[in-house]
């Protein structure tokens, strides 16, 4: 089976002329197609620092903002790390999160509540729980595994001026609140424009769009993002207002001494 950090370089010798990337691209699988999105949306460049925005907006269009740091480094084994640290408002700033994700078993995550000075670890079945009360989950912001779920490819379809694979997702886990997702893949970038969550009931319960992508140091990146709760009528906008890969993060930022003492150089 083709890994996703194969397949991400397979892409780049393709965008360069070295390999008939199209032609490739027809015989992926399924797996390999949602390997290929997660690397792509997840893994660009060696490691990347972003200032974000997320706005939570009820029903009625009232808005609560949030600003944040985001720190991702990559490993050599395939596994990731990653470090938030909430600016504001005021009842969040200084409040950190911690992601230790691996490849084939639960992720290890960890919240720093400045108010109560206390280090939360977060239950590897608490990964589907909102993400700071927000319509993203924890598993949301740092990724789900591929083989937690059987894919199947059922199409392909133009989304918007785009070829995309719609993958149909079903998790192995029946005990999750979705029962069904099914992804719009695009051809090209291989990054996932538009998701659906069914219930057990069949219906629509949450959607994810990617609003606007932006060519940042040669990688495809999402920079706008909204996921909505349909039943609620609520929605979360994400906006990555800046964003930088291959900055040179060090092992030593993804500590619990750095979730109470974060790192001044690269929180601003």
């Amino acid at each position: 089976m083709v890994t996703m950090r194969h397949a991400c370089r397979v892409f780049v010798l393709g965008w360069l002329g070295v390999t008939p990337m199209l032609v490739w691209a027809q015989d992926l699988t399924a797996d390999e197609i949602v390997a290929r999105s997660q690397e792509a949306f997840l893994a660009p460049g060696d490691d990347m620092s972003a200032r974000v925005t997320m706005r939570l907006i009820n029903k009625a269009g009232r808005e609560r903002v949030r600003e944040m740091t985001m720190l991702r480094k990559d490993l050599p084994d395939g596994d990731q790390k990653y470090f938030m640290y909430f600016h504001r408002p005021g009842d969040v700033r200084g409040m950190t999160f911690m992601v230790w994700k691996y490849r084939g078993r639960a992720d290890d995550r960890w919240l720093f509540v400045p108010a109560i000075s206390l280090v939360r670890r977060i239950a590897a079945n608490d990964s589907r729980s909102s993400f700071v009360g927000s319509d993203f989950t924890y598993e949301d912001v740092s990724g789900r595994d591929v083989d937690a779920d059987t894919h199947t490819l059922v199409r392909e379809e133009v989304l918007d001026g785009a070829t995309c694979y719609v993958v149909e997702s079903v998790p192995l886990d029946d005990g999750l609140e979705y029962q069904r997702k099914v992804s719009w893949i695009d051809t090209t970038s291989f990054l996932s424009l538009k998701e659906e969550y069914y219930d057990h009931r069949g219906e629509l319960y949450r959607t994810y769009t990617a609003d606007a992508i932006a060519d940042v140091s040669g990688y495809k990146t999402v920079t706008h993002r909204t996921m909505t709760d349909v039943a609620k009528g609520h929605r979360t906008e994400v906006v990555f207002e800046s964003v930088e890969y291959d900055v040179g993060l060090g092992d030593d930022l993804f500590t619990e001494r750095s979730l109470r003492r974060p790192p001044t150089k690269w929180i601003r």
